[in-house]
């Protein structure tokens, strides 16, 4: 196993301009894995109730994803209800149930404390510290994401983890919001003074944007024609990310930028389906023409200059 996600599995009824979908899979370790497993071996840490189905237990093991972290517990498996009828890259949370997940302690094994690359994604920074702390001195990167919630009502052991990650992928709004910030550049150098070495900031509909060091990287997202369901699409792009790092074992800045991209190309097939609809279901060649495209969509000859005039000014 090259990279482990630990995080929430939950069932979610989203609400779009497109339709209505109830008790879809959902959660951030579901979307995050079955990114990654497109690139790397990926495990997952999690925990779910009595209620959690046997197929989507079997979606997540046909990816080639390790479930031996999955928790089974009594009770009732996380549920979120969202809508984005007022804005389709905002999620308006009409309620949320923390069932299982309100007590969720992550148990390291040896199997999981070894692997190389970490991401912890959206949940309680109590639980995310105590997964950090189980791995092993194998531990190469870690990156782990936030929301507005943990923000706000746990910013002591936010801080805390901050402290401890490589990499920090974050959306753009909770980014201000933790920052105080409105400017990018001084957002991510905030970001950056808490720990980090590198902040990726998500923006939706306007792609993402790597700060590393003194070096930035600017991605748009790709245009897609009949946006679904953006459920998932930050965590998915968190997963072709940690997916391409996973499978080439490369962390310089080169290897970020090629990252990001993996990151880009994977979230935009997320948003054109419900839920997990349409992400479980790529080929190679799908990933793989969408990745050229990017490539079409960003490329631009600069040999030539541009044919600027002299011109006179007035000092």
């Amino acid at each position: 196993m090259k990279v482990l996600v630990v995080g929430s599995v939950g069932y979610d009824d989203v609400e779009t301009p497109v339709g209505t979908r109830t008790s879809q899979l959902g959660g951030s370790v579901c979307y995050f894995s079955v990114a990654a497993s497109y690139f790397t071996e990926v495990g997952l840490i999690g925990i779910v109730g009595k209620d959690f189905l046997d197929t989507d237990r079997d979606l997540l093991a046909a990816h080639d994803i390790d479930l031996s972290g999955l928790e089974v517990s009594d009770g009732k498996t996380f549920r979120w209800s969202g809508s984005y009828i007022k804005d389709i890259n905002d999620a308006e949370t009409v309620g949320a149930e923390l069932n299982v997940l309100g007590d969720f302690d992550p148990k390291m094994t040896g199997l999981h404390s070894d692997v190389p690359y970490l991401f912890l994604a959206n949940c309680d920074p109590d639980t995310q510290l105590s997964a950090l702390d189980g791995m092993s001195d194998q531990l190469q990167l870690a990156a782990g994401d936030t929301m507005n919630h943990w923000i706000a009502e746990k910013p002591s052991p936010l801080s805390k983890l901050l402290a401890q990650l490589d990499v920090s992928v974050i959306n753009e709004g909770e980014a201000k919001q933790l920052t105080g910030k409105s400017n990018l550049v001084d957002v991510a150098k905030a970001i950056q003074d808490l720990g980090p070495r590198d902040v990726i900031i998500k923006r939706g509909e306007y792609g993402a944007v790597w700060f590393g060091g003194d070096q930035r990287f600017i991605v748009p997202a790709y245009p897609v024609q009949n946006v679904v369901d953006p459920t998932g699409a930050g965590d998915s792009f968190a997963g072709g990310f940690m997916g391409y790092i996973g499978a080439t074992g490369e962390t310089d800045a080169q290897a970020f930028r090629q990252a990001v991209i993996a990151g880009s190309v994977i979230a935009s097939f997320t948003v054109e389906g419900f839920g997990l609809d349409r992400l479980a279901n790529l080929s190679a060649g799908e990933i793989e023409r969408r990745f050229e495209e990017f490539a079409e969509l960003t490329t631009f000859d600069s040999t030539h200059g541009l044919p600027l005039r002299e011109l006179q000014l007035a000092n």
